[in-house]
Formats: structure tokens, C-alpha cells, sequence
């Protein structure tokens, strides 16, 4: 008896306004899964920022935002001839390739990688609400929603936003890994060494972390808007600037303990890379926190052996409360995020949102949103 063929290559284009040179989660993830692709045959097309002409985005210089993409868009999406289309972002690049896909029936999903509403509240001073419209707008005629945990996908739910299919996160764990090279320059500082990684950008809340009364130190990683602010308010704390690959996994096995203050990230894939290094995290109990360290510390089903972080209203207990955490446990639990079952969730994805296209599952009205 034989089983089924294997499915057919895919011709996949990937249409972002997050990519290189921007150090995050989001561009990790994708340059991830684009080799993941790669190598089981499917064929990728980019459709990224360094192919048009760009402006930095207000308040926000290290990111670059295509102008009026619309119309090269349409050609190198033209020229590529996609079976299928998978949107990151809801910035211009995407609604330039969300309208082609639309105009042609092309089968598209979408992502919901960061919490624009909440962002656009810090930055702006008005309520959330008021940006939820434009992201319900944007994610109606996908076929699919891809987001990152079972809380974000009921969450969008409740929202308006769906049907939402998970995508979870995976890590290079042969890069982070507990055993490797530490970096040696931080052997000077007073321990315990506090570390935080991340884009330095008022969403990520990092005044609730450097402005604890602790001992030992604090350490930043990453690059953004805030930084010389940060440096001018928190003078005994280390900003090291953006970090990656070997020196990034060097400075995780440095440290003591991971601390993530962000109250709007989706996930928090530093988080993943800080356990697979062995640091446990100590966070506030919000999403991305619940669903990687759970709500008691062994995950979230509350099934791990010994807790790998500690959740709490006030930081600084949870900081308190994790730095003894056993470093072999948060290694183990950390390494076991692995990229082959993220990608097996993502090109399941792609597959149903073709054939959602071709049985006309979606109603013809939905599809044609715009």
C-alpha cells in the first residue's frame, strides 16, 4: 500500500515592510523560515523595502518605509507569477501586495506580528480603539491569519479578526545553546547580570525594568528610537547597541537572568533564545510571557518539571523569584522550539488558503474586500 505523493513545490512571495537591516523578531522569523522553504524546494520571491525607494518612518529612523510601492510592487509580483502570497505587515508594501492579490484572486495569507493599535497608542496618546478598525480592514479578505499562540488567535477573535491559523516560533538551536562562548567582557560587571534584548522603543516599556532599585547590573541589547534617551535617564546601565548571531548567544550565556518588561509583544522570541541559552526570564504576566513561561512558571500548560521564569504584577519579585531558577531546565525547555514544526505549520497555511481559492470557500464579497 503507498501513501499519497508529495505535494507539488510552491512558487511563494512574501511581501514585507520589516526586513533587513532591522535587527527583530519579526526578520529572524522570516529569514528562518525562508531557508526552511528553500530547502524542502519551494521556490521564494521577496518583496521587500530594499527594493523600492524608501523614507524613514516617523519617530522610528531605523525603519524605512517604502514610498507609493504600489505599482513596482504589482510588476515584481507580476514577474515572480505566485501560486500564493503571505503578507507580514500592514504597512505599505503589504496593502500594495494585499490589492494585487485581491485584483488577481490570488490566494494570500496574512500575519499579525505585532500589536499595531497598542504601539500606535504609546506613540500617539490615543486609545487602541481607535486603530483596530484599520487592522479588522486589513486582515478581511486573507484566508488565513497566521498568529504565534492560541491566546493572540482568540484574542483576534473577539476582535473581528480571523480565521486565524497558528504559527508558532522556533529558534537556531545550534546557535543558541548553553554551551558555547561567553563574552568575557562582561565578567567585570557586578553580578547579578540583568539582561534585556530587544528593539530600545518606548512599547517595549524598558523604564519598568532600568528603573528598578536592584543589585548587580543591567544590561540592553538592541538599537532604537529611545536609546540616547534611556542612556541619558539610567547612566549605570550597559547599552551595548544591536547584537546577533554568535555575539548575541555569547551574551545570553553571560548573563543571570532575562528580563522582558514589553506589556505588547505578540510573543517575545527573545525569550526563547534566552532560555534555549540557559537564562530563565522574569516578565509581566501579559500574552507572549503566558503562553512561552505560563502563568506559574512551567510553562503554559504548567506541565514542566522545574520552573524556567517567574510572572508577576511587580517585576522586581519576579526578578527576585527567578534569578535561582535551574539554567540546565530553561536550556532544555527552550531548545525544544525547533523551526521543522513552525514550518510545517506555515506551508499548511499557504496550502489551505489555495484551496480556499479554488473551492471558492471564502464568499465571493469577503474576497473582494478591499
Amino acid at each position: 500500500m503507498t501513501g499519497q505523493p508529495p505535494a507539488p513545490p510552491l512558487r511563494i512571495a512574501i511581501a514585507t515592510d520589516a526586513w533587513e537591516p532591522q535587527v527583530n523578531g519579526v526578520v529572524r522569523t522570516l529569514r528562518m523560515t525562508v531557508a526552511q522553504l528553500e530547502a524542502r524546494g519551494h521556490a521564494v520571491g521577496l518583496v521587500t523595502p530594499d527594493r523600492f525607494l524608501t523614507v524613514p518612518m516617523p519617530g522610528y529612523r531605523e525603519i524605512r518605509l517604502a514610498v507609493a510601492p504600489r505599482a513596482a510592487a504589482r510588476r515584481l509580483l507580476d514577474r515572480f507569477a505566485p501560486d500564493v502570497v503571505h503578507i507580514v505587515t500592514e504597512g505599505p508594501i503589504g496593502w500594495a501586495a494585499r490589492r494585487w492579490c485581491i485584483d488577481r484572486d490570488i490566494a494570500f495569507t496574512t500575519a499579525f506580528h505585532t500589536r499595531f493599535p497598542d504601539y500606535a497608542a504609546v506613540r500617539t496618546g490615543l486609545s487602541a480603539d481607535w486603530f483596530w478598525p484599520l487592522m479588522r480592514r486589513f486582515h478581511r479578505p486573507s484566508s488565513a491569519v497566521f498568529v504565534s499562540t492560541p491566546r493572540l488567535r482568540d484574542e483576534l477573535a473577539g476582535r473581528g479578526i480571523g480565521p486565524a491559523r497558528l504559527w508558532s516560533r522556533g529558534i537556531d538551536t545550534g546557535l543558541f545553546r548553553p554551551d558555547g562562548p561567553v563574552d568575557m567582557r562582561l565578567a567585570r560587571l557586578p553580578r547579578p547580570i540583568l539582561l534585556s534584548v530587544g528593539r530600545v522603543a518606548a512599547e517595549k516599556n524598558l523604564d519598568a525594568f532600568l528603573g528598578l532599585d536592584l543589585p548587580g547590573s543591567k544590561l540592553v541589547v538592541g538599537d532604537g528610537p529611545a536609546l540616547a534617551g534611556l542612556k541619558q535617564r539610567y547612566p549605570q546601565a550597559v547599552f551595548t547597541g544591536a547584537l546577533a548571531g554568535e555575539a548575541l548567544a555569547a551574551v545570553y550565556r553571560a548573563a543571570d537572568l532575562f528580563v522582558f518588561p514589553s506589556l505588547t509583544d505578540t510573543f517575545g522570541l527573545v525569550m526563547i533564545e534566552a532560555l534555549a541559552c540557559g537564562l530563565p526570564v522574569a516578565a509581566f504576566p501579559v500574552p507572549g510571557p503566558l503562553d512561552i513561561i505560563g502563568p506559574a512558571g512551567r510553562g503554559p500548560e504548567g506541565d514542566l518539571p522545574a520552573p524556567v521564569g517567574r510572572l508577576d504584577e511587580d517585576l522586581g519579585a519576579a526578578i527576585a523569584a527567578a534569578l535561582p531558577f535551574d539554567r540546565a531546565a530553561a536550556a532544555r525547555y527552550g531548545c525544544g522550539f525547533r523551526w521543522d514544526a513552525c514550518t510545517d505549520q506555515f506551508e499548511d497555511g499557504l496550502r489551505h488558503a489555495m484551496r480556499a481559492v479554488e473551492e471558492s470557500v471564502l464568499p465571493r464579497p469577503q474576497r473582494m474586500a478591499s
